[in-house]
């Protein structure tokens, strides 16, 4: 578990040092302060109606953390629900707005999105505590969806340039497992025709290589400068993690017997990914930096 934080932060770090700098580290910061703050109220009773910290109910509570974050919400779980911008379970990120249906008359619940599939929440029975979605017994089946509010993230300085799409190369991510695992060589594995000692990561790609993580092609290259795809980005998470191999997800795109199945539906039996809303899971398309973060995020 400790070494897969790790991978985390490390493919987060290589977010920060490729993208805009002022883009990529405002982000991060309302990420890591909303969480902060949402986690110093763990512990404060549950009151309907209230909204201080001697007892409140759970939209006071979200409205409290954001409040307390620079950002502004209505005041009831219904008019939160209405705001913002709707997002699948599958692409949650730290501080969505997450709600349920616990009266059997529609949205009558809100929290805050964690990470790791966990969601923090002012419960009628322990106060502000941290739950999974994910709870067989209780919020699984009781999840409605989720909202992004318009003001979490952004930047107040409008003349500052988009965030620019970053693709993770094979090579810098074999570097970032292989330091993250603290693996080393065993020189057990022949070179690669286009990689030698003088290529960036040569070492790191090599101990990838002999851990079985990664693999070059038929040609004997590795083709360390070339980004991945969502099917090779499936089988090295697999394999880093240790996942067991499954048929489950049925995409569009994932013919029976494809060489990635296994590999695909071992993030979609983890709830890494559920891929797109088209019902495809991109098997081709390149992975963004940004992607695997979300990914790692939901394997810790």
């Amino acid at each position: 578990m400790k070494l897969k934080r790790l991978l985390a932060l490390g493919i987060a770090s290589l977010v920060i040092s490729t993208s805009v700098p002022s883009m990529a580290s405002a982000t991060t910061l309302s990420a890591t302060n909303l969480v902060s703050t949402a986690k110093n109220y763990i512990g404060t009773p549950y009151r309907y109606g209230g909204t201080t910290t001697s007892g409140i109910d759970c939209s006071a509570y979200t409205q409290l953390v954001y409040k307390k974050s620079g950002s502004s919400l209505p005041r009831t779980t219904g008019q939160q629900y209405q705001k913002g911008k709707s997002v699948s379970k599958s692409n949650l990120t730290t501080g969505d707005l997450v709600f349920f249906n616990t009266s059997g008359r529609g949205v009558s619940h809100v929290g805050i999105y964690i990470g790791s599939s966990k969601f923090i929440h002012a419960s009628t029975s322990k106060g502000v505590t941290i739950s999974s979605l994910n709870d067989p017994y209780y919020w699984k089946s009781r999840y409605v969806g989720a909202k992004r509010p318009a003001a979490f993230g952004e930047t107040s300085v409008a003349s500052k340039p988009a965030a620019k799409v970053t693709y993770a190369t094979r090579g810098q991510v074999a570097n970032i497992v292989v330091k993250t695992l603290g693996l080393k060589r065993d020189y057990s594995a022949k070179d690669y025709t286009d990689v030698t000692p003088k290529t960036s990561y040569y070492n790191e790609i090599m101990a990838a290589t002999e851990a079985g993580i990664f693999e070059g092609g038929n040609s004997g290259r590795f083709d360390h400068n070339s980004s991945l795809t969502r099917s090779q980005m499936a089988k090295v998470l697999t394999k880093a993690f240790d996942l067991p191999l499954s048929k489950e997800g049925n995409f569009k795109d994932v013919p029976a017997n494809y060489w990635a199945e296994d590999y695909i539906g071992a993030l979609y039996a983890n709830d890494v990914t559920k891929g797109y809303t088209n019902g495809n899971f991109g098997v081709d398309d390149k992975v963004k930096i940004q992607d695997m973060q979300r990914f790692l995020d939901r394997l810790k």
